[in-house]
């Protein structure tokens, strides 16, 4: 196919060889499968933030760090320099979160590199080596949904313990890759992550992981009823807290919430939030 602007200086540097096609385009990227050499890998393009359906929004970006005094003056300014410098930050941030996952074991795309708003990673592929399903276009059994639900609240925990929250987690932006001949040993890789948090820096970071393992027990809950009465998410978070997560700790899905006053203005923020992801939600499956 023809070689879209975006890429054609990668092209010219020799990063990718050819584009094949389009694999997808979402609320914040344009996707494309390309050859690097003997590998197939994928180009993800970020859309300007003018084009871009997913906002910035102030609990999301709390707390991330500029390089210099400048950006951040600019940046609180809103100058051009300023907007110009959040977009960049905002670029950077998932590039920032594969690497640091990667590293800490958690099953994320690798990534390779990333040049003029371009990021090059692994193309994440199922049993006939073509781009990967998302969990939201595979039905499930009980035994395979109680699976795979366990291995992503494993997830959840490897990155927290890394100091990330996903703050998106969903079934739109997970895939369900191929590892083994008989796709017996199908298993769930993460995208999708210029929102992350960090953990211990952002004053919002419990409610995003709470809704992150909310919407994976309410999603493998259809298929598997029993996980809808458990609590993960809680549990994760308090034993985060209180200094006692780690990768190998054990989960039961059971939390006794503490007596104690009501935070009105907590429960109304949930409230917005569930209202602002069910909007998402139904923003996803329009571009599906």
């Amino acid at each position: 196919m023809k070689v879209p602007p975006r890429l054609q200086s990668l092209v010219e540097e020799g990063l990718i060889d050819t584009v094949v096609r389009q694999l997808m385009s979402g609320k914040e990227a344009m996707v494309y499968v390309v050859r690097c050499g003997d590998e197939t890998r994928c180009a993800k393009i970020y859309k300007e933030a003018n084009n871009r359906s997913f906002r910035q929004a102030v609990d999301y970006t709390e707390n991330r760090k500029v390089k210099n005094s400048r950006q951040a003056r600019a940046m609180a300014k809103g100058t051009k320099f300023g907007r110009e410098s959040q977009e960049a930050a905002w670029q950077s941030a998932e590039v920032d979160a594969l690497y640091r996952l990667a590293a800490a074991g958690v099953r994320v795309p690798q990534p390779f590199n990333f040049a003029d708003g371009v990021l090059l990673m692994e193309l994440v592929t199922d049993t006939d080596g073509d781009a990967a399903p998302r969990l939201n276009d595979v039905s499930f059994t009980p035994v395979q949904a109680r699976q795979h639900h366990a291995t992503l609240v494993g997830e959840v925990v490897r990155m927290l313990c890394a100091g990330v929250v996903h703050g998106d987690l969903s079934e739109f932006n997970i895939l369900l890759a191929h590892s083994g001949e008989d796709g017996s040993d199908d298993f769930p890789v993460i995208i999708d992550l210029p929102q992350a948090v960090d953990a211990a820096g952002n004053n919002h970071a419990q409610r995003m992981l709470l809704r992150d393992v909310a919407n994976l027990r309410d999603f493998f809950g259809q298929f598997a009823p029993e996980l809808l009465k458990t609590q993960f998410g809680a549990e994760i978070w308090s034993l985060y807290q209180s200094g006692l997560l780690s990768n190998d700790t054990p989960l039961t899905g059971r939390y006794e919430r503490a007596p104690g006053t009501v935070d009105l203005g907590s429960v109304m923020r949930e409230i917005d939030d569930a209202r602002d992801e069910d909007a998402a939600r139904r923003l996803r499956m329009a571009q599906t």
